[in-house]
């Protein structure tokens, strides 16, 4: 894992006023949550379940899938490192610029990794490429059928389709049922996105029963702790009460885009709640810091991601007052 992949807000002590490093919104009413938890802490007192059945029940259920093919694990990060497991010394091509975790995992085990800007340069011999859908950090959202071409064109590669923000996407995504159509892609999911809730680790993987099978012989037991099994069960209950307003969310980093653009900073497309944005002349971590000492704003410095620059920084749409409050900031930093 790479030091600063990802929301560091931990390191600023509490001088974070707005975090926008972060792609999840901040103003979720955990209340609910927070209460059902105090209810069952006595869990704390025991072993969860070896591997959460549980859950996985209720994602089958849901999703109207056998359990074989889901597999709960703590976050979707955990699935990301039991597949490079599963398939240790492999050809693998990464898709980038996009999530860090997938190049590390796979260097963790062995693989050849090799990067590639498009699905246009997919080829033979390769035994997994990995694509992030929507993509961290550009935001953009493959064509579901350009995508599903690739992948049938290559029925010997698996696929790792990680759609951790596809509840942001306000363009159509896979589906279980493109999944499970084909025996060579895992899709993977983040309740800690759909849900708001990053300091609960917990995720799962959509497959074909082979494929989820290797991974399983690999998983450590009681990876995923007993509260975070609660919690699960108490949000796929209550779904209804964690609505994402994908739009308006969408809407928001639009505007903060142009307002950036109008600035003279090269700010790229997006189909979701985030945007890449490169500075012309000063670096992200610069302003990241700058941004946190002067108005307590929090951004994502982007330079550690594969094919960025350090003038490369990532935000994420939050409340509109929020979104105009680091607008504003910006506009200052640019005449110093």
């Amino acid at each position: 894992m790479i030091e600063g992949h990802g929301d560091d807000l931990h390191r600023y002590g509490g001088r974070v006023r707005v975090n926008f490093s972060t792609n999840i919104p901040q103003h979720a009413d955990h209340s609910g949550l927070l209460s059902h938890l105090a209810r069952c802490g006595a869990v704390v007192s025991n072993y969860p379940e070896p591997a959460p059945r549980s859950v996985e029940r209720l994602l089958a259920a849901g999703h109207g899938i056998g359990e074989e093919n889901v597999m709960v694990t703590n976050g979707a990060t955990e699935a990301i490192y039991l597949l490079a497991h599963a398939y240790e010394g492999g050809k693998s091509a990464v898709i980038v610029p996009t999530f860090r975790e997938y190049q590390d995992a796979c260097r963790v085990f062995s693989h050849s990794v090799r990067f590639i800007s498009s699905l246009e340069h997919v080829g033979g011999g390769l035994d997994m490429v990995w694509l992030c859908n929507p993509n961290n950090p550009t935001g953009r959202v493959y064509d579901r059928d350009c995508l599903l071409d690739v992948v049938d064109a290559f029925p010997s590669t698996l696929f790792v389709v990680d759609q951790a923000y596809a509840g942001y996407s306000v363009k159509k995504v896979l589906g279980v049922e493109d999944v499970l159509e084909r025996g060579n892609v895992v899709m993977l999911h983040s309740l800690t996105k759909r849900f708001f809730v990053p300091g609960l680790r917990i995720g799962y993987a959509v497959g074909e029963a082979s494929v989820l099978g290797r991974m399983r012989r690999l998983a450590m037991p009681w990876s995923v702790n007993a509260l975070a099994i609660e919690a699960a069960r108490y949000l796929l209950a209550h779904s209804d009460g964690y609505r994402i307003d994908a739009p308006r969310l969408h809407s928001e980093a639009m505007r903060m885009a142009g307002a950036f653009s109008d600035m003279g900073m090269e700010v790229g497309l997006t189909d979701c709640n985030f945007v890449l944005v490169r500075l012309r002349d000063k670096t992200a971590r610069e302003l990241k810091e700058w941004l946190v000492e002067r108005h307590g704003l929090l951004i994502r410095d982007a330079s550690n991601f594969e094919g960025l620059s350090a003038a490369h920084f990532r935000v994420a749409a939050q409340l509109r007052e929020e979104n105009d409050m680091l607008i504003n900031a910006l506009k200052e930093w640019i005449v110093l």
